[in-house]
C-alpha cells in the first residue's frame, strides 16, 4: 500500500530546481543531525529520520518545509527514545517563540 509521502510515478506538478541558500536555522537543523548520528553510538541514524518523517501525517506533511520536517522527525525521536521529554520540549520551544518575538 503506498503511503502518503511516497508521490513516486504521480503527477506532482513541476519542480523548483533552482539553487538557493539555506536559511541559518536549516543549516543548524543540518548538524544537529550530524552530530546525533556521528557519536559513538549515534543517538540517531538517517533511517530513523527517513521514518519519522514518514510518519507524518498528511497535513503536516504538506504544511511542513523540508527542513521543518526533518526537526520535526529529530524532536520525536529523541521524545521516543527518551533523550528528551515532551514537557521540557515544549517549554524550550515556548522559550525561543518568546524570544522571537521579543527580537522583532
Amino acid at each position: 500500500m503506498r503511503q502518503y509521502h511516497d508521490m513516486g510515478g504521480l503527477p506532482a506538478g513541476p519542480i523548483d530546481r533552482h539553487e538557493h541558500e539555506s536559511a541559518l536555522w536549516e543549516k543548524r537543523v543540518d548538524a544537529l543531525l550530524m552530530l546525533l548520528a556521528g557519536r559513538k553510538p549515534p543517538l540517531m541514524r538517517v533511517d530513523e529520520l527517513r521514518r519519522g518523517i514518514e510518519q507524518l501525517p498528511p497535513d503536516a506533511y504538506d504544511r511542513l518545509s523540508y527542513y521543518e520536517r526533518w526537526i520535526s522527525s529529530i524532536s520525536a525521536i529523541l521524545v521516543e527514545k527518551g533523550v528528551l521529554d515532551q514537557a521540557e520540549l515544549e517549554a524550550r520551544v515556548a522559550e525561543v517563540r518568546a524570544r522571537a518575538e521579543g527580537a522583532g
